[in-house]
């Protein structure tokens, strides 16, 4: 999909490649996809998170930093596999769980969920975007707004 010329264009690290091009859900905090999120629906289930109940599906999640359980690589890939995961994830900081639950989906099931890591001075221009595109590939990674 083409991405407007007047589009603001953040640099990000490039986690696992990808593109995406949706609406952002911000977390108010970190999410453990273990326990967290059935993977069936793309729903928190989190009894103790603030955004129990909402789902994530086709969303760009927004994530200061993940959650524990290394077992949530598994749930984030069935997610992505059975199309009720995110579109995309942005990091703040650096999470070796997410990234590996989104590279496996791509590696066995051939889909695409880039995950990048912004900048701290990007964060809340970021997370107020009504809209983000996330383009990453090669070295590079970009987070765009409309």
């Amino acid at each position: 999909m083409a991405v407007s010329g007047d589009a603001k264009k953040h640099i990000a690290t490039l986690l696992a490649p990808g593109f995406a091009e949706a609406s952002p859900f911000v977390l108010a905090e970190p999410l453990s996809f273990w326990g967290g999120l059935d993977s069936a629906t793309g729903r928190i289930i989190d009894r103790w998170h603030p955004q129990k109940d909402a789902i994530i599906t086709g969303r760009i999640l927004l994530m200061t930093a993940g959650r524990g359980s290394s077992s949530g690589s598994s749930v984030l890939a069935e997610a992505i596999r059975l199309g009720k995961g995110p579109a995309g994830i942005v990091l703040l900081s650096r999470d070796a769980i997410v990234t590996v639950g989104a590279m496996v989906a791509a590696e066995l099931y051939g889909i695409a969920c880039p995950v990048v890591m912004a900048r701290e001075e990007d964060w809340a221009e970021i997370s107020s975007a009504s809209r983000l595109t996330l383009q990453a590939s090669g070295d590079a990674a970009f987070i765009l707004l409309p």
